[in-house]
């Protein structure tokens, strides 16, 4: 009759690097939102745009010609930018400005960092 004994496995040590522990899950969504909002090409030349503007704000009444997109379409783009705290927007007369949040860029280079 064979032997019908379970063995208990040997536990490997832990494959971490350096016994890292992982963010948590709140954490890694909370970074991976900020980072789906920059993952667009769209969304990088607004940001570009803004960022490279002497005054370090940009109209949205420029961003259309200069991302060649309709103004729905940066519209769109901006409102995401501006849900992941990444712009602020401000309104001035009919039209809205929006500036970057430097603390959330530097979050995403923080991510990696």
């Amino acid at each position: 009759m064979p032997d019908l004994a379970v063995s208990t496995p040997t536990l490997a040590p832990s494959c971490r690097p350096g016994g890292v522990v992982p963010i948590d899950r709140h954490e890694a969504t909370a970074q991976a939102t900020l980072l789906k909002a920059v993952a667009d090409p769209a969304r990088l030349q607004i940001l570009n745009l803004i960022r490279s503007s002497p005054s370090q704000e940009a109209c949205v009444c420029d961003m259309t010609d200069a991302v060649g997109l309709s103004q729905p379409t940066v519209s769109h783009h901006l409102k995401v930018l501006i849900e992941a705290g990444l712009l602020r927007r401000e309104r001035r007369g009919t039209w809205a400005w929006f500036t970057l949040v430097p603390e959330r860029l530097r979050e995403i280079a923080l991510i990696f960092g």
